[in-house]
């Protein structure tokens, strides 16, 4: 199964969501894909999607995470033996990062507006794994990511496989280019 998480202040309606929802589609593999929407909270982001696994326990689960999505993925994969990730401009550390984003906020898909707390803050920094398995890794990046050093993310997933593309931004413009290779790296490590 791959299951799609999708980034901060996102959902399940975003544009790469939908895409890779359609790619499984039109390839006759629809039930093998979710996107779960996740929780402003880390630990319940977490436990929703480890309760979609729980319910396909039987099989190898390759995550797709897209920025937060790509730091929940990494725990996720750290976590689980028989879970291996594609990451898409990922999060490295959101504790930080995000810090300045704390006071209101408002999902760009649902219009909900919740308060971003230090508490979410520290559930973040308790996910964040120092050490992680590249070869259970495909990382795809953008130089021209405006929002993520990309940089930091090919020495964070050193080892890994990695695809870094030219120009583009934290949408990761290039991404319907890679879909076959993402569904052939799920493949091949767990599908």
């Amino acid at each position: 199964m791959i299951v799609y998480l999708h980034g901060f202040n996102s959902s399940p309606q975003s544009h790469k969501a939908r895409v890779m929802q359609q790619f499984m589609k039109e390839r006759g593999l629809g039930d093998e894909f979710a996107c779960p929407a996740l929780p402003v909270s880390a630990d319940a982001a977490i436990a929703e999607v480890e309760a979609l696994m729980s319910r396909h326990p039987r099989e190898p689960h390759c995550l797709i995470g897209s920025s937060l999505g790509g730091f929940y993925a990494t725990w996720l994969v750290e976590n689980h033996p028989g879970c291996t990730a594609v990451l898409l401009n990922p999060a490295i550390d959101p504790h930080v990062g995000l810090r300045a984003y704390l006071g209101t906020q408002k999902n760009l898909y649902s219009g909900e507006a919740y308060e971003l707390t230090e508490a979410h803050l520290r559930e973040w920094e308790r996910l964040y794994v120092e050490s992680i398995s590249p070869e259970r890794y495909l990382l795809i990046v953008e130089t021209g990511d405006e929002v993520l050093d990309y940089r930091r993310a090919l020495s964070r997933y050193a080892g890994a496989e990695q695809v870094v593309v030219e120009g583009g931004d934290h949408a990761l413009l290039s991404f319907p280019r890679h879909l076959p290779r993402i569904l052939e790296f799920c493949r091949a490590h767990s599908l």
